[in-house]
């Protein structure tokens, strides 16, 4: 008689979930494997045929066969092991903890601790173990980050009013967003750029020569990611408002609603008065400390990344001739700028006095 194989029976919900860890990139091998096996015996296949296949023994066929016909999902985990119980008590680890978040003594000179400086403070653990701890609480004294607080009176009104400009724009306006990045510099390198090259990233010499500066006005339509530009030496009162007049004619007999930040150009006397003459444009200013609330800011990051930084100018009409080159192919393949958070999400975190506890 021939043998017959007794098919494993798996659920459709589980075979989904088996074929998308046998596909998935970022699982483990052994349980890709263990994937693998389990719906090549909900196949009906022989144990010695799977073995082949997956590339492991028949037993092991056999153990995540078994496991999964006694547990499903959860027996094809790795099982319990046994070993002598922890050394670290749970008294001691909040302790190593308290520490690590207590500033260093004064007589170590340091600011901050590092492991082996806190294992060595503590007399009994070894720096592996407060290692260990760090990466299990995600601890990392070496970090630092900045933040600032809002401080401008008109925050609540500000962040409400740019995030309606952004979510609810005013029906047949345009909502810009307006801002200068100065001092762009036109730097040289003293050496020639090593290109790019199989396991070897472009290399360039840290050491270069100005040529001067120049400053980018540019004004990005929110709703087309389009960006209107224009380079001036100086960012001052007058060359803002050049721009704003620029921009003006780039979109006439349009209602424009211009989002900007407290720097000083944009509330010059001459700037004032244009726009009292010039109703269809209307200012709307960012809180103090929040320019980040300008989405020009991304363009700025964006053209920084792929058409400054890297690159090396004889001249600042070199670095010109690049910043509108740049500009000209983005509006040729631009998308819109997609502001996702609503008033109440920003204000949680800007607005120091509705939540003064911090947690660090």
């Amino acid at each position: 008689m021939a043998n017959h194989v007794k098919v494993l029976d798996i659920s459709e919900e589980d075979r989904e979930v088996l074929r998308s860890r046998v596909a998935a990139r970022t699982i483990s091998v052994r349980d890709q494997q263990r994937a693998r096996i389990v719906l090549l015996a909900g196949e009906g296949l022989p144990a010695v045929e799977i073995a082949s296949r997956v590339g492991c023994s028949r037993p092991t066929v056999t153990l995540w066969r078994d496991r999964y016909a006694t547990a499903g999902l959860d027996g094809l985990g790795d099982a319990p092991r046994s070993g002598a119980p922890p050394k670290l008590t749970q008294a001691r680890t909040d302790e190593i903890l308290a520490a690590t978040l207590a500033p260093p003594p004064e007589h170590l000179g340091v600011t901050h601790w590092s492991s082996r400086l806190l294992a060595k403070h503590l007399g009994d653990v070894s720096h592996v173990t407060v290692t260990r701890l760090w990466k299990t609480w995600q601890l990392q004294p070496w970090r630092t980050e900045t933040f600032k607080f809002s401080t401008d009176p008109e925050l609540v009104a500000k962040v409400t009013d740019i995030v309606g400009l952004y979510l609810h724009p005013p029906e047949g306006a345009v909502v810009l967003c307006v801002d200068e990045k100065s001092q762009i510099q036109a730097p040289e390198r003293s050496q020639p750029i090593l290109p790019l090259k199989q396991g070897q990233a472009e290399k360039q010499s840290h050491d270069y020569r100005r040529h001067g500066t120049t400053t980018l006005f540019a004004a990005l339509e929110v709703a087309t990611g389009k960006v209107t530009d224009a380079c001036y030496p100086r960012h001052r009162g007058v060359e803002f408002l050049k721009f704003l007049k620029q921009v003006a004619k780039a979109y006439p007999r349009r209602q424009l609603h211009l989002v900007v930040d407290n720097y000083s150009a944009h509330n010059h006397a001459e700037v004032k008065a244009w726009l009292a003459r010039n109703p269809r444009v209307q200012l709307h200013f960012t809180p103090t400390h929040s320019s980040w609330m300008n989405l020009v800011e991304s363009f700025f990051s964006i053209i920084t990344r792929q058409a400054i930084r890297r690159a090396s100018f004889t001249s600042v009409r070199e670095v010109t001739d690049a910043i509108r080159r740049f500009i000209d192919s983005w509006n040729d393949r631009c998308v819109p700028f997609t502001w996702t958070k609503t008033t109440e999400e920003i204000l949680a975190v800007a607005n120091r006095q509705a939540d003064s506890v911090t947690e660090h």
